[in-house]
């Protein structure tokens, strides 16, 4: 019974150690660095949906929105999926002025997670595209982007996926 019982532990020490190693090297995955932002936009009054490539600091208008994308991140094909952009949206509105009315992270993998909200529009990233540099993995916190660059997400601003019982 001793014997089982260290055998367990043993056992339970590797599997732990595993799982580290296993976790450390998710976190340690690479992102991509694009020049290109894509994304689906919608016109709800016609249902026409249009394929808008934007590249980086530039600005594409779609109806009565501007749109254009500061950072787009990616991963390799061999990582878990995790395409990021940091956009801004304005809104061109009736008596010429232009209104802010998106500015923060989309992500492809949940298009509803981070939304533009518009009555007419709905804009969304898909892809990134034109890989430019691989990026490594984020400093600590306690070292700061460029001043021309957004943050990268946090871990709280991304997607969690829950379970929904049966």
């Amino acid at each position: 019974m001793r014997r089982n019982r260290s055998a367990n532990l043993g056992l339970a020490a590797a599997v732990a150690a595993a799982g580290s190693a296993l976790a450390a090297a998710a976190a340690l995955a690479q992102r991509i660095d694009n020049a290109v932002a894509v994304f689906a936009a919608l016109d709800k009054v016609t249902a026409k949906i249009s394929r808008l490539e934007v590249p980086l600091n530039q600005t594409a208008t779609f109806g009565a929105l501007k749109i254009t994308p500061r950072v787009c991140y990616s991963r390799a094909p061999t990582e878990p999926p995790k395409t990021t952009s940091f956009v801004e949206v304005d809104e061109t509105q009736l008596d010429g002025k232009e209104k802010r009315i998106f500015s923060g992270w989309m992500f492809a993998d949940s298009p509803g997670l981070n939304a533009v909200e518009h009555p007419v529009f709905d804009v969304w990233l898909t892809d990134c595209s034109q890989p430019q540099r691989t990026v490594g993995p984020r400093p600590p916190q306690g070292g700061g982007p460029a001043a021309s660059e957004p943050p990268p997400p946090s871990d709280a601003d991304l997607p969690r996926r829950r379970r929904v019982p049966r």
